[in-house]
Parts: C-alpha cells; sequence; structure tokens
C-alpha cells in the first residue's frame, strides 16, 4: 500500500456541554490535521505519469475549501451548549455543531466531508487530529483500495 499525507493546521475554540472539567468553557486549541489518502498497486512497476496518488494540491484544496475554511477561527458550540447558555448570541464566527465538538467528534465530521468532496480514484485511508501538542484523535479506515 502506498499513502500520501498533507498536514493542516487551524485555530477554533470549542466548549463541550455536559462535561465537569475545564473544558465546559469555552476556549482555543491550534489544531493540527493530517490527511493521509492511499493506493493499492496491483503491480511491483511505478506510478503512471504523471507519477502520484494524488496531487498535494488537489488534497490542499478540498481541505481547505470544505474544512479549514469552515473552521479556522470559528467558534463551535453544540445545540445543547446553545440553549444552557442563553447569553450565546449570534456571532458572524459561531458554528453550531449538530455534536459535542469534541476531537473525535470533530475528526468523524471531518471524514465525512472528506469521503463526500474527496474524487472516485482517491481513498481516505486515515485522518488524525491534534487538539494540543501531546493529544489527538485518530480515524483509520478499515478498506482496502486497489489502484
Amino acid at each position: 500500500m502506498l499513502s500520501v499525507t498533507k498536514i493542516f493546521h487551524f485555530e477554533m475554540a470549542h466548549a463541550i456541554h455536559g462535561y465537569y472539567g475545564a473544558c465546559k468553557n469555552i476556549h482555543g486549541h491550534t489544531y493540527e490535521l493530517h490527511v493521509t489518502v492511499s493506493s493499492v498497486f496491483n503491480s511491483d512497476g511505478y506510478i503512471p505519469e504523471p507519477g502520484f496518488v494524488v496531487d498535494f494540491k488537489e488534497i490542499k484544496n478540498i481541505v481547505t475549501a470544505f474544512i479549514i475554511d469552515k473552521l479556522d477561527h470559528h467558534l463551535l458550540l453544540s445545540k445543547k451548549f446553545i440553549e444552557a447558555n442563553s447569553t450565546i448570541t449570534v456571532a458572524n464566527n459561531l458554528f453550531v455543531f449538530d455534536a459535542e465538538p469534541s476531537a473525535e467528534n470533530l475528526l468523524l465530521y471531518i471524514k465525512r466531508i472528506m469521503q463526500e468532496q474527496l474524487p472516485e480514484h482517491i481513498h481516505l485511508s486515515r485522518l488524525k487530529l491534534f487538539e494540543t501538542k501531546d493529544s489527538y484523535a485518530e480515524w483509520v479506515s478499515n478498506n482496502l483500495f486497489v489502484y
């Protein structure tokens, strides 16, 4: 299997409703997102021209348009958090999320968006979202893809 990974960074704030630690309050993180696509080749030869599994620019364009532009410098709050905190008002950078915006739920959101946006010939095989330098959530596909 051959994989390529593109790494992205974005800033985002969130709060976790129903959590009783410090993360129940609005706070921010510098996120690092690793997007990996893979291909399994049926031969021992090289990849036909231009020699890419996918152009890194193609991954960048998709992730930037559908993930980074929607999350970077935004405040993600769940509907439940907003209902429980009536002082929260609509803001230009407020993104109302269907679930609690934990690293795990963000990763599932990103996975869904990426699978919808990637061309058929590109297989999403792994996502890793660092919420801090030493804490991350990871999703790994269990499907093989033949190129």
